[in-house]
C-alpha cells in the first residue's frame, strides 16, 4: 500500500463530447462494461465510473432516464451535471430557479449512490459550457444548492466544479470573475475543482515524451494558482476529471496515433500527477476512457478509449491496470 494513494476513476461508456456534437458508435455493452472494470480494479482497489447528465429543460426526462440506466448498472460513482445545449445557437437563457431544481432532485434521487457531484463540466472553455452567459452563475448558485441540499439529506456527497487550462480557447478572465461572483457561502460550499486537461492531443506537433511531465506540471500549478486568486484554499482538492489520449488521427497534422504511444504517454501524465499529488493536493485520476466510440473511424475524437469498441484491450488498458494498482486507493 503506498502512502496517499491516488483515487482511480474512468469515463465508462463510449459517447463523447466534440465541438460538434456527439460522437457515437456502437451500442455500449453494460455487461462488459462491469466485467472490465471489475478486472481494472481487481480485488482490492477502487475505481469509480464517472458520467454526466447534461441539463436544458427540454433534456431533463431524458437526463433522468439516462440517470437510471447508469444507476441499474451500478455506474453512479461520480456524477457530472453540465449546463446546456452548446450546440445550439439559439439556446434560450437558463431558467435559473429550473437549473438549481435539477440539481436538487438528482441529490434526492440518487444522492446515496453518489461520491460526487461535479457542477458545471468545462465552464471556462469558449465554445461548450463557457459560451453561455448564464454560466458564472448557473455555476456559483448550482455549486452552493447542491451543498445545501447535501447537508440537508445528510450525504456524505464531495461538490465541486469543473474547469480547464488556460489558452486561447478558454474564457478570458474567468478566474477574476469568478472571484468577483464568487462568495464566503460559494467557497465553503468547494470540496473540490475538477480539471480536464489533454496533453498531446490537439498540438500541431507531437510532443517527445520527455516534455510531457513539464506540460503537465505547468498546467497544474497555473490551476492552482489561479484557485488561490479565487479564495480557493489550498486544502480543496484539485481532480483530474477528464484526461487521456485518442489514437486515430489528429485532424490538424494528420499524423497517426499508434497504440503503443497511448500507453506510453498515459502512463508518463500519472506518474508525474502523483508526484505532485501531496504538494498540490490532488486526489483523483479519471481517465477518458475505456472504450472508443467507434473504432472504425480515424479521427480521434472516436477513439479515446484504451479498449476498442468491441471491448478488446488496447496496450493502454493493462497499463492503466497495473498503475491502479501500484498507485491506487
Amino acid at each position: 500500500m503506498t502512502s496517499s494513494p491516488l483515487t482511480f476513476g474512468i469515463y465508462p461508456l463510449s459517447v463523447a463530447g466534440t465541438p460538434f456534437g456527439l460522437a457515437a458508435g456502437p451500442d455500449d455493452d453494460y455487461k462488459k462494461i462491469q466485467l472490465a472494470l471489475q478486472d481494472l480494479r481487481g480485488n482490492s482497489k477502487k475505481l469509480f465510473p464517472r458520467n454526466y447528465l447534461i441539463y436544458t429543460k427540454e433534456w431533463e426526462a431524458k437526463m433522468f432516464a439516462n440517470a437510471d440506466r447508469y444507476l441499474e448498472s451500478n455506474l453512479l460513482g461520480d456524477l457530472t451535471i453540465g449546463c446546456g445545449d452548446w450546440t445550439h445557437t439559439q439556446e434560450p437563457d437558463i431558467e435559473l430557479v429550473n437549473w438549481l431544481d435539477f440539481i436538487r432532485k438528482v441529490i434526492n434521487k440518487y444522492g446515496s449512490h453518489l461520491a460526487s457531484l461535479q457542477i458545471t463540466n468545462e465552464p471556462n472553455l469558449s465554445f461548450m459550457e463557457g459560451s453561455r452567459s448564464y454560466i458564472m452563475q448557473a455555476l456559483v448558485e448550482g455549486v452552493i444548492a447542491a451543498k445545501k441540499e447535501a447537508q440537508l439529506l445528510n450525504l456524505p456527497i464531495k461538490i465541486g466544479f469543473g474547469s480547464v487550462p488556460e489558452s486561447p480557447a478558454s474564457v478570458p478572465h474567468f478566474w477574476g470573475n469568478l472571484s468577483k461572483s464568487g462568495s464566503p457561502t460559494f467557497i465553503h460550499s468547494v470540496d473540490f475543482v475538477g480539471h480536464n486537461f489533454y496533453v498531446d492531443v490537439f498540438e500541431d506537433q507531437p510532443l517527445d515524451l520527455k516534455e510531457i511531465p513539464v506540460s503537465v506540471e505547468h498546467t497544474l500549478r497555473d490551476l492552482r494558482e489561479n484557485l488561490t486568486t479565487v479564495g480557493i484554499p489550498a486544502s480543496v482538492a484539485i481532480r483530474v476529471t477528464e484526461n487521456g489520449w485518442p489514437t486515430g488521427k489528429n485532424p490538424v497534422a494528420n499524423i497517426e496515433r499508434s497504440y503503443e504511444r497511448q500507453s506510453a504517454v498515459l502512463e508518463t501524465v500519472i506518474r508525474t500527477i502523483y508526484k505532485l499529488r501531496i504538494e498540490l493536493n490532488i486526489s483523483h485520476y479519471e481517465l477518458f476512457g475505456l472504450r472508443d466510440a467507434d473504432s472504425s473511424k480515424d479521427d480521434l475524437f472516436h477513439q479515446y478509449g484504451i479498449m476498442r469498441d468491441d471491448y478488446s484491450p488496447k496496450p493502454a488498458y493493462n497499463t492503466f491496470k497495473q498503475l491502479i494498482q501500484e498507485m491506487g486507493l
